[in-house]
C-alpha cells in the first residue's frame, strides 16, 4: 500500500490506471451488461449443421410452391460450399423426401451450376444473382478486430503499469519504497537529550537517483491539532543530459499560516555552489545553501515558525559529469518548532 501510494501523485500513473479501469469497465458493459445483439447474419455465417437446415427447408419449400427463382436465390445465398452442403443433405435428408432433393438438383442446383461458355449461359438459363451477402462477414471481422484491439491495449497497459508502479529497483523495491523505508529507519534527533525544547513535530523525507518526481510535503500541525502551517522538499535543478534526471539542488520550504510569504532555501551540491552560473540562477528561488554530512541544521524563520533542516544521510553519484555533481541520495530531518509569542 505505501508503495502505491507514493505513487498516486504521479500524473502518468494515474493515466495508466484510469486507462485499465476503463477497459476493464468497457468489457464487462460491452460484453456483460449491454451486449451487442447480432441478427440478419448472412446464410454464409451460419454453422454447417445450420446450414444443412436451411437448404432442407430451401428443398421442402420449392417442392412444395415450384418458385424457382425463390429457390435459386437461396441456393446462391448458401455461398461456394453450397455442393458440399447438398452431398450432406442427400446423405441425411431427414425431413425432406429424396424425391424432392431430385428434383431440387435437376431443376435448381443443375440450371445454377450449369457451365458458361465464353461468358455466356446455355439457352433457357435463367440469370440469377451470384452476389451472396456480406454484412456478416464484415460483422465477424469488425468483432475480430475489436477483441484482438482491446487485448492489445491490456498488454500495453499492463506493461506500463508494471513500469510505474511495480518497477523494482535495489532490495527489491521501487524507488519511493526503498525511499519511505530509508525515511522510517532514520534515527530522530533527541533535542531534549541535548538540552533544548523538542520540536512540534518532525519529518525525515529521502531522494534517491531516478525519482524525477521527488516532491515531499508535510502538513504541521500542533498537538492540539491545530493547523499551523506546511513544509516540505523538492527538487530545484539537474545538471547533465540523459536519463535519469540528475539533481544537483534542492528546495526546501517553509510555510506559516500566520505569514504572508513562504521562506525558501536552496540546498546545493559542492559542484552547484562553486559554479557561478549555477548559483546565480538558483539565488533567485532563496538563499543558496552548501550542504555536507555533518554541517549544522540549516534554518528557516517565519513569523511564528522555526525549521530545522538537518542532514542526515547524503552520498553523490559516480559517472562522466565532475565531481560533487549531482546526489545519489540524501535523507533530511526536518524539525519545527513554534515560537514564543511575547504578549
Amino acid at each position: 500500500m505505501d508503495k502505491i501510494r507514493d505513487q498516486i501523485k504521479n500524473p502518468v500513473v494515474i493515466a495508466v490506471l484510469g486507462g485499465i479501469v476503463g477497459l476493464i469497465l468497457g468489457l464487462v458493459i460491452g460484453w456483460g451488461i449491454w451486449p451487442v445483439q447480432w441478427y440478419d447474419a448472412a446464410v454464409t455465417d451460419l454453422r454447417q449443421d445450420l446450414q444443412q437446415d436451411y437448404l432442407r427447408m430451401t428443398i421442402d419449400s420449392f417442392a412444395k410452391n415450384n418458385n424457382l427463382a425463390q429457390a435459386q436465390e437461396r441456393w446462391q445465398a448458401l455461398g461456394d460450399n453450397r455442393e458440399e452442403i447438398l452431398s450432406d443433405v442427400q446423405i441425411d435428408p431427414r425431413s425432406v423426401t429424396p424425391g424432392d432433393i431430385a428434383k431440387f438438383t435437376a431443376q435448381v442446383a443443375g440450371s445454377v451450376a450449369a457451365p458458361t461458355v465464353n461468358g455466356t449461359q446455355p439457352a433457357g438459363a435463367e440469370t440469377v444473382p451470384t452476389e451472396a451477402p456480406a454484412t456478416g462477414q464484415r460483422s465477424s471481422l469488425l468483432t475480430i478486430a475489436l477483441v484482438v484491439l482491446c487485448v492489445a491495449m491490456l498488454v500495453i497497459a499492463g506493461a506500463l503499469a508494471y513500469m510505474f508502479i511495480f518497477r523494482k529497483g535495489r532490495g527489491g523495491l521501487s524507488l519511493a519504497g526503498q525511499a519511505h523505508q530509508a525515511s522510517r529507519q532514520a534515527v530522530k534527533t533527541d533535542y531534549t537529550a541535548l538540552g533544548e525544547q523538542a520540536p512540534v513535530i518532525q519529518f525525515t523525507t529521502t531522494y534517491l537517483a531516478g525519482d524525477e518526481l521527488y516532491d515531499d510535503s508535510f502538513s504541521i500541525d500542533a498537538p492540539t491539532g491545530e493547523f499551523l502551517g506546511e513544509c516540505g522538499v523538492g527538487i530545484s535543478e539537474t545538471v547533465g543530459v540523459g536519463e535519469p534526471k540528475k539533481v544537483t539542488a534542492f528546495e526546501v520550504w517553509l510555510f506559516d499560516k500566520n505569514d504572508i510569504q513562504t521562506v525558501t532555501k536552496v540546498l546545493m551540491s559542492g559542484y552547484a555552489f562553486n559554479d557561478a552560473t549555477i548559483r546565480q540562477r538558483l539565488e533567485s528561488k532563496g538563499e543558496p545553501v552548501l550542504i555536507m554530512p555533518g554541517d549544522a541544521p540549516i534554518e528557516l524563520e517565519t513569523a511564528t515558525l522555526v525549521l530545522r533542516a538537518k542532514v542526515m544521510e547524503m552520498g553523490y553519484g559516480s559517472g562522466p559529469l565532475p565531481p560533487e555533481s549531482y546526489f545519489d541520495r540524501l535523507t533530511l530531518e526536518l524539525s519545527i518548532w513554534q515560537k514564543q509569542l511575547q504578549a
